[in-house]
């Protein structure tokens, strides 16, 4: 994905959120809540934990939310058991997709998903059938700024630990390795540096591209209404987004 894509597609998630904070805010608990119950309510030994509060920070999202929900779900003992799962399959003009949920109800996600990739074209496929065409790296992003001096930046970035440093006109991207995340991310935010993303992701290692402007107009469907799943967290694709239509 070009460097104007990839902003674009930030900037289009963040005007999402800042109309759609509670339902943000309730992902990141759900997502909160797994970890804890998963690793315990420690951040200082449980590294998922602490990685997922720098994700709800980089979100805005309140510390006091943060702290409730960490205490709600180590004091839940009647609450909803949720699990993560992961759905892969196929948009329209084969573009790949990876929707990661965390859900009380599996079925009911599964036909939620199947129903959205059937309407737009696509096809709701088996676990693998689309992952080997990712890989899942940690990304940190800091948007740019006179107050940031991009040598230092890279040299504290690579010294901690990370793989490759980008540097586009209006951000700075950091890639680790899943092992190297945690450790990067916490050697820059105590260097001071603040994140519009710092999360684990899945990276496409080869781009779809779609000319139809149907398919276009279905793929940019598929994606919106997949994420706007309440148990959806995460959508991952391969879909090389024209410019232009990033811009509407």
């Amino acid at each position: 994905m070009s460097g104007h894509s990839k902003w674009a597609n930030i900037k289009r998630k963040k005007e999402k959120t800042d109309s759609q904070k509670g339902k943000l805010f309730t992902k990141l608990g759900r997502e909160l809540a797994v970890i804890v119950k998963q690793g315990g309510p420690d951040p200082e030994a449980n590294a998922k934990l602490k990685d997922a509060i720098a994700k709800a920070k980089a979100s805005n999202m309140p510390n006091d939310n943060i702290m409730r929900c960490i205490k709600k779900a180590s004091g839940e003992q009647d609450g909803a058991n949720y699990e993560e799962i992961n759905y892969e399959g196929y948009g329209p003009g084969g573009v790949a997709v990876i929707v990661e949920a965390v859900t009380d109800n599996k079925n009911r996600t599964a036909g939620d998903a199947r129903h959205y990739f059937d309407k737009f074209g696509g096809n709701l496929g088996t676990t693998g059938c689309v992952s080997f065409m990712f890989s899942k790296k940690g990304i940190i992003m800091i948007e740019a700024s006179s107050n940031i001096n991009e040598d230092d930046l890279m040299m504290e970035a690579i010294e901690a630990g990370a793989e490759d440093f980008k540097a586009e006109e209006e951000y700075y991207e950091i890639t680790t390795s899943v092992e190297e995340f945690s450790a990067v991310r916490q050697a820059l935010e105590q260097k001071g540096y603040e994140f519009i993303e710092a999360e684990l992701t899945m990276i496409p290692t080869t781009m779809t591209k779609l000319e139809d402007a149907k398919q276009i107009e279905f793929m940019d469907r598929l994606i919106e209404r997949l994420e706007d799943m309440d148990d959806v967290q995460n959508v991952y694709h391969n879909w090389d987004m024209p410019d232009e239509e990033d811009e509407d």
